[in-house]
């Protein structure tokens, strides 16, 4: 077990920094959540990219941006750029629930104390740190800036708000996975060059002259004027995300033009093991010795083993951050932060997840990239699997041996979600299709902690197809053959679903069928919620405007509380509570056949 000096984390404070023998710093990050050094914290990814480059770098978490400003001002003025990020999560789904009542905990916060973040800490820290030193660049990253770079809807303001730039005042705005434009920023800052043409950021121009393949959107004003012209731009901005070689994209707003650049390509097997390899200690900075940090605890004992998802969720902003295309760690790479886990004092020998943004995507790709050079569809797997994308999971397979392998390693869990869908796949390879039926029982039989995590999200095909998720049926196929083998291992593990109420294009009716449906298969639901409008996402924007992005043709959603809580009631028909409610209800929309069927004659 190594022990640790307080220089082995990025410094926070002018002490920390002078233990370092530094009389100035390069770049000084800020970020709204606790220091954890772990590269599942993006701050902590960018303070040692930045390190590994030879800048010397200082973090800054959580600052009191209600005081005298002393946070912002104990560290002065770096040489190159301040790097602000609100944190992990966007921070109004942080503070906020579905029915923007008041959060009273905070994961990413020392003993989940919910105050320790102000609304919007991306504009919040920037116009700080613009009104202290206004001749420093102040560069934007993390979730909530990347979702924000052009207009979009704010369900918690309830209205359209224009690119996070022009709030907050930033100089630019990196989107999606940092590492690449941050070093190329801070050595082009450093050199006195442009940043104009940086791939993978944002910026606010008085004048610029369109080229030739960009894309040029509605402007924020008729977006505030239009709701069609809203959903319309969706369509490409989502598209450009997701594509290999994308366009450049332009927003008039105001007497200024928001100009995003494409994005860089996929990285490669070897600058993500760079990013994993730096040297990390793995642990919240000592600063809070005897705090609990609730995120820190739910991923310490578990490893992330790729980026990206080609599922294209329609509520999903993975894909639009981190992108579609699979990038995936080496082996060796992974083992080594394997091994780092099993020397934490506290690991009793159960990796807790071996995983990522959708579980069981480990190195599949297009089987031809010259296709996917090309491709510009927002899912590999929706409304049917590409025949172009290799699904073989023989490559997770020979992972998972050789983590369970190690000396320390009792069991390696699978905690992130895993797509059914792909098991069930039935491709032209033979071997694919094997190793999917092994993948399948070595899964159920050997990395399932009692319970599974799966997300059909809802029963409706109408349901389904809006949200880009597989139909019902697969989801039904997967129980079956998950409860074949634990009769045949002699197991008793759950299955347990996630589903979505109130999503654009859901009525009470589905929601009442949802319940029929689930009840039949012996579920009683609770891992559920209310669909929440983020930024960025094809359902946020056909739930505001009314209008699909992609067809234009009008979508309901459900809006207002009785609304959404006549659908939400549905989730829960076993609950006595809710009994009369849902028969009167279910009386209401001309479904008397339904109170049988949950309730029975007898009722």
């Amino acid at each position: 077990m190594r022990t640790y000096q307080l220089t082995d984390w990025l410094p926070t404070t002018k002490k920390e920094v002078e233990l370092r023998g530094w009389d100035m710093l390069d770049v000084i990050l800020f970020s709204g959540d606790a220091y954890v050094d772990h590269p599942s914290f993006g701050a902590a990814v960018i303070g040692r990219i930045l390190e590994a480059e030879g800048l010397r770098v200082a973090l800054i978490p959580q600052p009191n941006w209600r005081d005298d400003l002393r946070d912002f001002k104990k560290l002065g003025r770096p040489r190159l750029f301040f790097g602000v990020s609100a944190g992990c999560m966007d921070s109004m789904v942080n503070k906020y629930t579905a029915n923007k009542r008041l959060r009273s905990d905070d994961a990413y916060t020392p003993d989940a104390r919910p105050d320790m973040r102000p609304e919007y800490p991306s504009i919040v820290y920037t116009q700080i740190l613009k009104q202290l030193y206004p001749d420093v660049p102040v560069l934007l990253g993390g979730i909530e800036a990347s979702m924000r770079r052009l207009t979009h809807y704010d369900y918690w303001q309830d209205r359209v708000r224009p690119s996070i730039l022009v709030d907050s005042k930033a100089d630019l705005l990196i989107y999606g996975m940092g590492e690449k434009p941050i070093v190329e920023l801070a050595r082009r800052i450093s050199r006195g060059e442009s940043l104009a043409d940086v791939p993978q950021t944002a910026y606010l121009a008085d004048d610029i002259k369109p080229q030739a393949g960009d894309i040029t959107l509605y402007s924020h004003e008729e977006c505030l004027q239009d709701k069609r012209k809203e959903a319309a731009n969706f369509r490409h901005i989502e598209e450009e995300s997701n594509k290999y070689e994308a366009s450049r994209i332009l927003q008039a707003v105001g007497r200024q033009i928001v100009v995003v650049n494409p994005p860089y390509p996929p990285m490669t097997t070897e600058e993500l093991d760079r990013s994993f390899d730096l040297p990390y200690t793995r642990l919240p900075h000592p600063k809070y010795k005897g705090k609990r940090i609730p995120a820190y605890d739910m991923i310490k004992h578990s490893v992330n083993i790729h980026r990206g998802c080609f599922g294209g969720c329609a509520f999903c902003t993975i894909s639009a951050h981190q992108g579609k295309f699979i990038v995936s760690r080496s082996k060796e790479s992974v083992l080594r932060e394997v091994k780092a886990v099993t020397e934490m004092p506290d690991f009793k020998g159960y990796l807790s997840d071996l995983g990522g943004p959708s579980a069981n995507m480990y190195q599949m790709h297009g089987l031809d990239q010259t296709i996917c050079r090309k491709c510009k569809r927002p899912s590999c797997i929706h409304p049917l699997i590409c025949p172009n994308l290799n699904t073989n999971h023989r490559p997770l397979l020979d992972l998972y041996h050789a983590v369970d392998a190690l000396p320390g390693i009792k069991k390696s869990f699978i905690g992130s979600g895993v797509r059914y869908d792909l098991l069930l796949h039935e491709s032209r390879d033979p071997k694919s299709n094997q190793s999917a039926r092994e993948y399948t029982h070595e899964l159920i039989t050997r990395h399932v902690s009692g319970r599974l995590k799966v997300a059909p999200e809802h029963t409706s095909q109408r349901v389904l197809d809006m949200m880009r998720k597989p139909a019902f049926a697969q989801f039904e196929q997967f129980k079956r053959i998950f409860d074949k083998i634990n009769r045949e291992e002699g197991l008793r593990q759950q299955l347990i679903p996630y589903f979505i109420s109130s999503h654009p294009g859901c009525h009470e009716e589905d929601m009442a069928e949802l319940a029929v449906i689930t009840k039949r298969l012996d579920f009683h639901l609770e891992q559920v919620q209310d669909f929440t409008p983020t930024p960025m996402t094809v359902s946020t924007e056909a739930w505001y405007t009314g209008f699909h992005p992609y067809t234009l043709h009008p979508v309901f959603s459900a809006k207002t509380q009785r609304e959404k809580l006549a659908q939400r009631q549905f989730f829960f028909w076993y609950k006595p509570e809710e009994r009369q409610n849902i028969i009167r209800e279910l009386k209401r929309i001309g479904r008397i056949d339904l109170i049988d069927k949950l309730y029975g004659k007898r009722r």
